[in-house]
Parts: structure tokens; sequence; C-alpha cells
């Protein structure tokens, strides 16, 4: 494989708790399995409209986020593509724009990628504050395990990382 055809996006505000689960998940993933052929791996953060030309440009997207479904606090969610939010609001302001609408432009553009995953956490605690709640940082290495799993399955050697020292 040559260039980033699976594009990995951690999003989300580690300035408000359990909402920077996929900021801190894209990085202990970066920091586990190194440099990837084929996989570019982007701390998105609440980047909005800037992460337009990486999802564009992706054969695959797998997304990693606080994700509400409300379920108990810590638990593993996933979502394919067609359950992915694809929505414009109308906004007071031009910073106003999320990860819903950069998916739903890409997808009226006509390049939302033709394979796309999320996975996440139900957070617990999404307000201002630094660190992840106890059960969305217990819910880690089980994120992690799931966003492995889906890369091999889209090809990528991603060895076997072990967790334990990284989350220590």
């Amino acid at each position: 494989m040559t260039g980033p055809s699976t594009v990995v996006i951690g999003a989300g505000s580690p300035l408000m708790g359990d909402d920077g689960v996929g900021v801190a998940a894209v990085e202990l993933l970066r920091r586990a399995v190194g440099t990837v052929d084929g996989v570019s791996m982007v701390d998105g953060g609440t980047w909005g409209m800037q992460l337009l030309p990486d999802i564009e440009d992706a054969e695959r997207l797998l997304v990693l986020d606080a994700i509400r479904d409300g379920r108990e606090p810590g638990t593993v969610v996933r979502l394919e593509k067609d359950d992915l939010p694809r929505l414009l609001h109308q906004k007071m302001s031009p910073h106003q724009i999320d990860l819903q609408e950069v998916f739903a432009l890409a997808e009226l553009r006509g390049r939302f990628p033709s394979v796309a995953v999320a996975l996440g956490v139900e957070p617990e605690v999404v307000e201002l504050r630094d660190g992840l709640s106890p059960a969305v940082a217990r819910a880690l290495p089980e994120l992690l395990d799931a966003a492995l799993l889906q890369l091999r399955a889209w090809g990528h050697d991603v060895g076997q990382p072990g967790w334990e020292a990284l989350l220590a």
C-alpha cells in the first residue's frame, strides 16, 4: 500500500473531560504501533473544517471519539458509515463547525469515504475539566483493541501492541 488509504481521526476536546477520549486514543495508538504503511493518524481535536481534506482523501475512515448512545458510561460503541450523523445546522458563528458538518460537506461534494467506522466510548462527564473519568479511562484498552481489529480487517499490519505500559 502507498499513501494514506486509511485515515484515523481522534476527535474531541481534552479540555472537556471524556470528550477528549478520541484524542487520547489516537495518541496511544500512534505511540503503540508507530508508522503504519497506508495509515495516517490525525489528532483531529476540534479542528472542524480543517479535517475536510483528510476525510475526502481517505479510502477508509476510522473515527475515534466520545459517542453518546444512551448506554452506561465507559461502554465502547461502534457506528458504521450509514449510522454516522451527517447534518448541517444553522450556526451562530462559523467557528461552530463540528465533525457532523464536515461529514455532511464531504458527502455533498461526493467525497465521503466509501468505508467509514466510528469507534467511541459512552462519556460520563463532558464538562470543563482535565482528564477522563474513571469509567472512560478503563474503557481505553477495549477501544484501542477495537481500533486495531478494524485496521487489521482493512489489511493493515499493526502488530500486537500491549497497552499496559502505555496506560500506566
